[in-house]
């Protein structure tokens, strides 16, 4: 099949590495330096050699705030039959999108990144095939998860926002707060380094991504049960009481159990 990415990031050099065994692949990205880290693949930055290149799908890598700004610059260039790819985080938009532009389409979401992930073994990561897909497109993303040994859900695009809130909202928002009343320690202990190592590979992330995920209209109400539970370990805390404090801990040890 030939594929088309958008793109040559972090996702997008990886996906046209693990597609590139079986595909013939082509990158674009309208910064030339960037394409020296793709392998294996036609390295394209005149969206014209797009349509010379007439692939059968389309995967977009690029920038969160600039996906669907891609894609209807690429679209002229594409035959009616061409299959649109998204790997987005957040969807926002692109279900009007896809509606209006009138093709078959993929909305997938792998939830992992170069960042923490270990591309070497996946079999721990999961990843999201919305629903109201295409059913080649589908058929294709769920292939290639499988080939790579994800987790696959599917979700709407609604379902998937909601989950976006919960999964990854939670844990930004927290590592941020971490980080904003963080100070330097000579001698840090192991959890303060850990925790350390994670708020440095969330600040390395694009802003416009972190800023969109928790833009996410779910995610106030996640952020309420984060100030409603801290509250109330701060009460716990202030009024030393130990018993309040082991049924804290029993509650929290049933949820992550």
């Amino acid at each position: 099949m030939r594929i088309q990415i958008l793109g040559a990031g972090k996702m997008g050099a990886f996906f046209a590495d693990v597609l590139s065994a079986e595909h013939e692949i082509a990158v674009f990205d309208y910064h030339p330096d960037r394409l020296r880290f793709t392998y294996n693949c036609i390295r394209l930055s005149d969206p014209q050699e797009i349509a010379a290149f007439n692939p059968e799908i389309v995967i977009n890598a690029a920038t969160l705030r600039y996906t669907v700004e891609a894609f209807r610059q690429v679209l002229p260039l594409l035959a009616p039959t061409c299959i649109l790819a998204d790997i987005a985080s957040v969807k926002t938009g692109l279900k009007e999108f896809y509606r209006e532009a009138g093709r078959p389409f993929v909305s997938s979401h792998p939830m992992f990144g170069p960042t923490f992930a270990n591309l070497e073994n996946l079999s721990t990561e999961n990843a999201i095939i919305i629903t109201e897909s295409s059913h080649l497109g589908k058929v294709f993303f769920r292939d290639l998860y499988n080939s790579l040994k994800l987790n696959i859900f599917e979700y709407s695009f609604e379902e998937h926002d909601e989950t976006i809130a919960y999964s990854l909202s939670i844990p930004f928002a927290s590592t941020l707060v971490f980080a904003a009343v963080m100070k330097h320690q000579d001698a840090p202990g192991t959890t303060f380094k850990k925790h350390m190592t994670i708020a440095r590979g969330l600040l390395s992330e694009d802003d416009y991504l972190l800023t969109e995920i928790l833009f996410n209209p779910h995610t106030p109400r996640q952020l309420e049960s984060i100030r409603q539970e801290l509250a109330g370990l701060l009460e716990i805390i202030q009024a030393r009481d130990p018993d309040a404090m082991k049924r804290f801990l029993h509650a929290i040890r049933q949820k992550i159990a």
